[in-house]
């Protein structure tokens, strides 16, 4: 599953969780709102993970994008200056979108 369906499945998780958590409230059932909580949670758990995820992958991207502009130029190859520049800031902008 993609970082995108893990970030989802758990905002999805978090809302059934907060519904149950105030229908249980609304009830008086402290089990039922207990659950709902903890399920709210663990959907929140499941969407820093999806962008802890993406952060690192990012990181990773913006590591090699300034590998490649290096080599561009030192070799004097500007195509691969820009590739680099390309990808750095790719992965720069991967990383600032899962905060």
């Amino acid at each position: 599953m993609s970082n995108l369906g893990k970030r989802t499945e758990g905002k999805a998780e978090e809302v059934g969780g907060k519904i149950k958590g105030a229908v249980g409230k609304v009830l008086g059932n402290k089990q039922m709102e207990a659950e709902g909580k903890g399920t709210a949670l663990k959907g929140e758990a499941k969407q820093e993970v999806a962008k802890a995820g993406e952060r690192a992958k990012g990181a990773v991207e913006q590591v090699a994008g300034k590998a490649k502009h290096f080599v561009g130029e030192l070799i004097g190859n500007e195509r691969l200056e820009l590739e680099g520049k390309a990808k750095d800031l790719k992965g720069k902008a991967r990383q600032a979108g899962n905060h």
